[in-house]
């Protein structure tokens, strides 16, 4: 089996990228640690704060957002840091080549209940005239991502990424060495399994209620099929069955804060997600545009999400497309 390093170099990845990969991933290496000792390390539980999203943190997302930024910000590569448990990106080296955006520990409120969370990264071009803590440097849009991922932390721990070269898995090993266990990954074009928080349903725009609707109907409904649905509430989890077996991830717009256009967020998590399941062949976006295309006005902005098998996908922009603008109980 090939090493990361060695598949990397065969990619023809610059040196510096390499060098970059290698020390985000020594923090999440810790993570994988901490993880596994669970209560042992003292880790579990609320760490009594709330981040800049409003949300409660709990002790590991903490944790995890301090490892990865004492670690990025050692690494003379990285211009600046922006993440999801920061109010403000953080300079690095003035002549740094990279910037990292990062969702330190994707699904946290899962931790407790030992199921599988994550850590989402990008990498973007540092450009050379805004300094490493100047939010317009990062206001980029996905298509111009260097590279992203996800180290999933479960059973085994696992590196999903892509540097613009096809989607490709590494398995953690003993040694603390990632392995290539996934080549060249490719989601299905067809599915009959979705995911998707059916107790916000009354709060859907009417397209995304009319489509999940007729989801449920089956076989005698018009999309004349039976599905099956799944809820992690990881997108990690989510996004890794998706690249694992197909399906489709839905995360829609809620009516109840019409400022903010989803939940999730488009540098830390819509972003990263897009580039590696287009990558893979799948598709995604916000039900009516690509999300790579969309240009962000803000590190913390907020996106509705629809990804996965491309066939599924383009059903769900079909029910937006004709009703949109249509009310809920119109």
């Amino acid at each position: 089996m090939k090493r990361l390093h060695q598949f990397l170099r065969e990619q023809h990845t610059s040196p510096e990228l390499i060098e970059l990969i290698d020390t985000l991933l020594v923090a999440c290496k810790e993570v994988a640690y901490l993880l596994k000792q669970g209560a042992l390390a003292g880790i579990l539980g609320s760490a009594g704060a709330e981040n800049i999203q409003g949300e409660t943190q709990k002790k590991l997302d903490v944790l995890s957002n301090d490892l990865l930024k004492k670690t990025l910000l050692s690494c003379s590569l990285v211009k600046g840091i922006a993440s999801e448990e920061e109010d403000f990106p953080v300079a690095g080296n003035p002549n740094g080549k990279y910037l990292v955006t990062f969702d330190p520990l994707d699904g946290s409120s899962n931790i407790d209940v030992n199921v599988s969370v994550g850590t989402i990264f990008s990498i973007l071009q540092a450009p050379t005239d805004l300094a490493g803590d100047d939010e317009s440097a990062f206001l980029q849009q996905g298509s111009k991502q260097v590279a992203a991922g996800y180290v999933l932390y479960g059973p085994s721990n696992i590196l999903v990424m892509t540097t613009g070269k096809g989607t490709h898995m590494f398995t953690l090993a003993n040694t603390g060495d990632f392995f290539l266990t996934r080549e060249l990954v490719q989601v299905p074009v067809t599915t009959k399994e979705f995911a998707i928080n059916m107790s916000n349903q009354r709060f859907w725009e009417h397209a995304m209620q009319s489509y999940v609707d007729d989801m449920l109907k089956g076989e005698e409904g018009p999309l004349a099929k039976r599905y099956n649905m799944r809820w992690v509430a990881s997108m990690v989890a989510e996004v890794h069955r998706i690249l694992t077996r197909g399906g489709i991830f839905m995360y829609p717009y809620d009516y109840r804060e019409p400022k903010k256009p989803g939940k999730l967020r488009l540098m830390y998590e819509g972003n990263p997600m897009s580039f590696l399941i287009e990558q893979a062949g799948g598709l995604s976006t916000n039900a009516y545009t690509h999300i790579m295309g969309i240009q962000p006005k803000g590190i913390h902005e907020r996106v509705a999400v629809v990804l996965g098998s491309k066939e599924e996908v383009n059903i769900a922009l079909d029910y937006h497309r004709r009703l949109a603008g249509s009310q809920q109980g119109d």
